[in-house]
């Protein structure tokens, strides 16, 4: 069986996008695989290094993974600072990056145009904590956005020159997990691009969201005036409202509104309405579930210690061999 890790940062709750792009598909991977997940709470200081709530954030993101259907007695569920040989692996691996590839990180140049008062040493190495959590558990997949993809790739860079500079074929080079046909695009509501928690937050619909606030939140999606010509080419913010209706609406109701669009008798008012109607529909199971969970502290922090044992039994393992590799004694 493959080894598969992913990992999502403590800053904000999932959304349908998150669902429908891998925590849906997650439910059925982590039957067919060895699957490591986990709340990359490290990783989130790099943006945010003084967080209000770290402790309440990680808590929530837990939660959330498990009420969209992660078993944690089938995959291994667990927090990153939980597992602190990630962070001597971490240290290893930096031994072996160079300045300059750290430096041609596209994410890199990006965010430091974005926060040039905090281009931190945690955000100039991201890419070898990542690696540092792939390489970890000697993992074979990874699901990833294509913002991930060149971090990925730089991992994979990392295995080939940890194996080539001491002589030995320890780590795999993880590719990237897409899930194949199983993999849905979600789009804002705000008619650009994809559902993002960095984008408005009315533009997401969150996985905790109220059906008030669903309702609200759909009906100010963007629309426009409306075809002009019967089956002319749906816009963007039109198209994105059908992308959304198909993922959690019937067939025969889209259908409907299809047939309204193409024969230019479209009443976005009323597509809206039943577009929120369904969403709430869709979500209830995992809200409800959401609500139950948050509640019980108890079974939180016996799934946090579950985890983190696991995560240590793997983790522990790697540590101490690369050890004995680079040639670290007892």
């Amino acid at each position: 069986m493959d080894i598969v890790l992913s990992g999502i940062r403590p800053t904000g709750n999932l959304h349908l996008g998150n669902y429908f792009g891998a925590l849906r598909n997650f439910k059925k991977m982590q039957h067919e695989n060895i699957c490591y997940f986990f709340i990359a709470d490290y990783h989130s200081l790099t943006t945010h290094p003084t967080p209000k709530d770290l402790q309440g954030n990680v808590k929530q993101a837990l939660v959330e993974y498990l009420a969209a259907g992660i078993d944690p007695e089938v995959a291994t569920i667990y927090v990153q600072s939980d597992l602190p040989e990630t962070a001597e692996l971490y240290l290893f691996l930096n031994m072996n990056a160079y300045k300059g590839e750290l430096e041609r990180v596209t994410t890199f140049k990006d965010k430091a145009r974005q926060q040039p008062e905090n281009i931190n040493a945690g955000l100039l190495t991201y890419p070898t904590l990542m690696a540092a959590d792939i390489l970890i558990h000697r993992s074979h997949k990874v699901p990833v956005g294509k913002d991930q993809e060149q971090h990925l790739e730089m991992t994979r860079t990392f295995a080939r020159r940890f194996n080539r500079l001491y002589k030995v074929d320890y780590f795999p080079e993880p590719v990237a997990y897409n899930f194949g046909q199983e993999l849905i695009k979600i789009p804002g509501l705000d008619g650009g691009g994809k559902m993002s928690k960095s984008d408005d937050e009315n533009s997401a619909i969150f996985l905790a969201d109220e059906p008030k606030m669903i309702q609200k939140k759909v009906m100010r999606a963007v629309t426009d005036a409306g075809p002009t010509e019967k089956n002319s080419p749906k816009p963007d913010p039109i198209e994105n409202l059908f992308s959304l209706m198909r993922a959690v609406s019937s067939p025969d109701t889209v259908e409907y509104f299809d047939e309204k669009y193409n024969n230019c008798e479209i009443r976005y008012g009323d597509m809206k309405k039943q577009l929120a109607e369904d969403i709430i529909n869709y979500t209830e199971p995992i809200r409800e579930k959401i609500k139950e969970l948050s509640a019980d502290d108890d079974y939180i922090r016996k799934v946090m210690d579950m985890g983190k044992e696991k995560a240590h039994e793997s983790g522990a393992k790697t540590v101490r061999e690369i050890r004995e590799i680079i040639g670290f004694r007892p």
